[in-house]
């Protein structure tokens, strides 16, 4: 359920009010009439279960709410009360699960946006790979996955190619070419300190680079790996799965590869940086172009499952 507060101008509040009493997915609705400044209006607060939401939001946005008004959401975690279950009763039973899609395209927006944090967290994953690199740990190369803020870029790009918002892509493509830049230069300028010292690991000496091997030499098992996992990170973002949401970041070879570039680099090896740059390339284009599919294709999914039900109800 979504705690919703919005703003109405006084000539729209009526209408608005006669809008959320017909809808039987409206509870606790309350007005306060001339209760708000910047922008004025009247307040009108009100709960709207997850069925409901999608549909109701989108009638805000034909009485340009948006634009005259203010409409905020809220999650409401608990509520003791029977009103949302009686309002559930008789609907689709994919509708308590069916994401609001006015908070999936904040939380994407959201991720596009980068301060100088982001940037700092890239090169930060970038040089923990490097040292997973060096050492050939798995654990540092997850760890760095994991640190890594790139998939919210990626995702922001697809999405904002998908709708139209050329700042949204070209911001998120910027900064991914920034960012990934950063990280390799990073990563260059830690592994040819550890060189010029001779700190580097013997077996790293040697060639024995089992970590180094994996990573820069991209093949049809990656770009398997990169589609699931481009799968799986639609479904987790759209539907909040925080901790499958993780699990993406730890599947895919993006700051670890973008290290390789400036580890391999530091050693003289030309082909594994290339090998790793591919590596790099493949698998942002192919997350990036999942989430441009899989997004529009989710939503048109869950459209049909709230709808069906309702039409066979209703007709």
């Amino acid at each position: 359920m979504l705690h919703v507060r919005v703003v109405s101008p006084s000539d729209v509040t009526a209408e608005l009010v006669a809008v959320l009493v017909a809808d039987a997915g409206v509870l606790n609705l309350t007005v306060l009439p001339a209760s708000v400044r910047n922008p004025d209006g009247d307040a009108v607060l009100f709960d709207v279960v997850q069925g409901r939401a999608n549909e109701v939001i989108g009638r805000l946005r034909q009485l340009q709410l948006d634009r005259r008004g203010s409409i905020a959401l809220e999650p409401v975690t608990t509520s003791i009360s029977a009103g949302p279950a009686r309002a559930s009763v008789g609907r689709s039973r994919f509708d308590d699960f069916a994401p609001v899609w006015e908070e999936v395209d904040a939380r994407i927006r959201a991720d596009g946006r980068f301060p100088p944090s982001w940037y700092g967290l890239l090169v930060i994953a970038g040089l923990i790979a490097a040292v997973g690199l060096l050492t050939n740990s798995q654990i540092l190369i997850v760890g760095a996955m994991v640190v890594g803020p790139e998939y919210g870029a990626i995702v922001a790009l697809a999405y904002g190619a998908v709708r139209g918002d050329s700042a949204l892509a070209l911001n998120s493509a910027v900064a991914l070419t920034a960012g990934f830049a950063l990280a390799v230069a990073g990563a260059l300028l830690l592994a040819l300190t550890v060189r010029a010292a001779g700190l580097e690991p013997k077996a790293f000496a040697l060639g024995v680079r089992p970590v180094s091997h994996l990573i820069n030499t991209p093949d049809w098992f990656s770009v398997i790996v990169a589609v699931l996992a481009g799968i799986v990170g639609v479904i987790s973002l759209t539907e909040v799965r925080a901790a499958t949401l993780i699990g993406v970041f730890i599947s895919v070879t993006t700051i670890p590869a973008a290290a390789d570039i400036g580890v391999s680099s530091a050693f003289g090896s030309g082909q594994e940086a290339l090998g790793s740059a591919a590596q790099l390339v493949l698998n942002v284009t192919l997350l990036a172009a999942v989430a441009a599919v899989g997004i529009p294709a989710q939503r048109a999914l869950w459209r049909h499952l709230t709808g069906a039900r309702r039409a066979r109800r209703t007709g």
